[in-house]
């Protein structure tokens, strides 16, 4: 193990998930948007308006028609809502059931498996629907991040941003989620809540980011996602 030049002191509980690293591993030193006006995270519109500018100039992605999925792996979409909260960006995630045979326990985005028929945009749409009870017609969907893959449930993600212009209210389902989050993005880029580590896996070497909160851990995809999400509203 390699542990860098940072530690693990004076940081966040990140709650009781149990993260179990590979034996090579190395911590990372600063955040991608270390050094950037963070201010912009407290505006709303003005996240919104940067989402889709950069979206504009990223290789246009057709949401509502299927995607090639990685060979091997099964189709998958989630939805990144951000939500205004009396004009400051608010991200929603979810604790996922206990009960769920993957990624159990862990937070993510409200999403799920392409179902036969449906394109990505409605996959998101509707499983955010069914997750925590958002409706479609209240998200105004703004692009595609990266996609990205997952060995433990063996699917290709579409991570689809939509803006939610006034914060509904949130049901959870039970049986597939037990809490909803709804943090405002400042929360996400403290000094004590966001890290990176590098693994050495049988893949190669990837990047893990961790946002630890008072009680929760966010990681993996979700950790993926969120840093593509702040490294695109900030640079």
């Amino acid at each position: 193990m390699d542990s860098g030049n940072s530690d693990f002191m004076s940081r966040r509980p990140g709650g009781d998930q149990r993260i179990l690293r590979p034996d090579e591993f190395r911590i990372g030193e600063t955040a991608p948007w270390s050094g950037r006006d963070l201010d912009v995270l407290t505006d709303f519109d003005e996240c919104i308006r940067r989402l889709e500018s950069y979206f504009l100039n990223r290789t246009p992605v057709d949401i509502r028609a299927p995607y090639a999925p990685a060979q091997g792996t099964r189709p998958s979409a989630v939805l990144l809502p951000l939500v205004n909260r009396s004009g400051t960006p608010h991200m929603v995630l979810t604790r996922r059931s206990a009960k769920l045979n993957n990624h159990r326990g862990e937070i993510s985005f409200p999403g799920g498996r392409v179902e036969d028929g449906e394109n990505h945009e409605d996959a998101a749409l509707r499983e955010a629907h069914e997750e925590i009870a958002l409706l479609p017609q209240h998200v105004r969907t703004l692009g595609v991040l990266d996609l990205v893959t997952t060995r433990v449930s063996n699917s290709t993600i579409t991570p689809i941003v939509g803006a939610v212009e006034t914060e509904p209210k949130f049901s959870a389902h039970a049986a597939e989620v037990e809490r909803i989050l709804t943090l405002p993005l400042t929360e996400l880029v403290r000094a004590d809540t966001y890290r990176h580590e590098f693994w050495t896996t049988p893949f190669g070497e990837i990047t893990i980011h961790f946002f630890e909160l008072d009680d929760e851990t966010v990681w993996g995809a979700t950790g993926n996602l969120l840093a593509q999400l702040i490294d695109a509203v900030t640079r």
